[in-house]
């Protein structure tokens, strides 16, 4: 499958309205269209999914490493990749026949998997997305200079040419491709619009189920782009060195909660875990009863959002109790905060008070630790993590790699255990992650399953079981 990576000068350039342009502009050629991201990012895969049909695949040196990253890319371009999602199982699509990747930040910004990281490995061109608001034969000249940082750094990118964000016809238009060198590509422009806006929250833009552009002023972008260059463009990536061997099946059976509080996931998680268990979805939002299984996975998300309506709907109370009893619970950020004794919110969880003032709900209480959220993030990084003992998702001694991304801290109890000492990253209390209780894990880390985390959680829980 082939593919390109559309980069940006710099964060908030607009690169997730110039991809989801992209991503309609080659739907309506009649291109089957994969969607993809650079980095660790959940919201705006969420809001390619929205327009492409299809979920949008992970893709970071640093959770992947180089061949899990180009198994995950050579994964997405089957029709199976189409079902990767969801926790229910869904009917394969067609098979698609270009990729396209969102990058992160700035082209070259990141120094554990950044956009040119991803190219370079993927050997996939760079589209680059510029902001000519104000600018003509300076926008040229920017170009010129991100080509030519590649080389000055010793990094194998080959930036293609620009698409030019806020861009105008006509003369603006005009001047902006003269002024480009004959081998940097004009592939059309994102003209200035409102309403191609993504409004935003902590963490991020808000998801694409929620906040999704709208169709037809997206269309209308989508023509001013130049699909034929694009495709010109586009080529097969590099293949891994070695594949993975195909996973054993386990007799085991995970609950995934899935609502609008517990979003965050990975579509390769949700794959492998159906490759080797079964999987059936619930929601603690809707007070959906826990199902009758082996193990809980509870992903990301926005619990604090929701957090009067877990409180009150029942299900995190009887997950408690379950997980007292022996069942493991895995939660990730997001998940963690629900397995806490208590979560206090700003209030943007309940309508009927003034947003900032505090309050506190009742969660889980699976683990010791009362969460509280705050008005600027408690951390950004990508994180390693080395086990201290045997836990749910790795043996003592062995590291796994992930990512945190957090606006809550968590306060322990003086006899909290912990999982992993963190080798990069800050963690719960900077110096360790995964909060133990039972047998069930809380991480602020989401890993990814190239990590091999979820493969020792499945083996984990079909152990318990016996």
């Amino acid at each position: 499958m082939k593919g390109i990576v559309l980069g940006g000068v710099s964060s908030g350039v607009g690169k997730t309205v110039a991809t989801l342009a992209t991503i309609q502009a080659l739907s309506d050629a009649g291109r089957e269209v994969q969607p993809a991201k650079a980095g660790p990012d959940f919201i705006d895969p969420s809001h390619h999914e929205a327009i492409a049909g299809r979920p949008s695949r992970t893709l970071d040196l640093w959770l992947c490493g180089a061949d899990g990253l180009k198994r995950n890319y050579a994964r997405a371009g089957t029709a199976d990749g189409a079902r990767a999602g969801t926790a229910a199982a869904t009917t394969s699509t067609a098979q698609p026949d270009i990729c396209v990747v969102e990058g992160v930040m700035g082209l070259y910004d990141g120094d554990a998997s950044s956009s040119a990281m991803v190219a370079a490995e993927l050997d996939l061109p760079v589209v680059l997305v510029v902001d000519a608001k104000a600018g003509m034969e300076s926008v040229a000249a920017t170009a010129l200079g991100f080509r030519e940082y590649a080389a000055e750094i010793g990094r194998d990118v080959d930036v293609a040419g620009i698409i030019a964000q806020r861009a105008h016809g006509g003369r603006h238009e005009r001047g902006i491709r003269e002024a480009l060198p004959d081998d940097l590509e004009f592939f059309g422009r994102i003209p200035p619009n409102e309403v191609l806006e993504i409004p935003d929250r902590h963490l991020g833009l808000e998801m694409g189920s929620e906040s999704a552009l709208p169709r037809a002023a997206l269309r209308e972008a989508a023509e001013t782009l130049e699909t034929d260059r694009l495709l010109a463009a586009a080529r097969e990536p590099s293949a891994p060195e070695r594949e993975r061997a195909a996973p054993d099946p386990v007799e085991t059976t995970i609950a995934v909660a899935s609502d609008r509080a517990f979003c965050f996931r990975y579509p390769a998680t949700i794959e492998r875990l159906r490759e080797r268990a079964e999987l059936v979805a619930f929601s603690p939002v809707a007070g959906d009863p826990v199902p009758d299984c082996d193990g809980v996975y509870l992903p990301g998300g926005y619990p604090e959002l929701y957090a009067a309506a877990l409180e009150s709907a029942g299900t995190l109370a009887e997950l408690g109790t379950r997980a007292s009893e022996g069942l493991p619970v895995f939660g990730e950020c997001g998940g963690l905060m629900a397995m806490s004794q208590s979560l206090t919110t700003t209030g943007e969880d309940d309508a009927e008070r003034e947003s900032g003032t505090e309050t506190t709900h009742e969660m889980a209480g699976i683990l010791p630790a009362d969460v509280t959220m705050h008005d600027r993030y408690q951390s950004l990084d990508h994180v390693e993590l080395a086990a201290v003992d045997d836990t749910l998702t790795a043996r003592a001694g062995e590291t796994i790699r992930g990512h945190e991304f957090h606006y809550s801290s968590a306060t322990v109890d003086s006899d909290a255990r912990f999982a992993f000492e963190t080798v990069r990253g800050s963690g719960i209390d900077g110096d360790h992650d995964g909060l133990v209780a039972y047998d069930s894990l809380g991480t602020y880390a989401h890993v990814h399953p190239e990590s091999g985390a979820f493969d020792r959680f499945l083996e984990f829980v079909a152990g318990t079981r016996e």
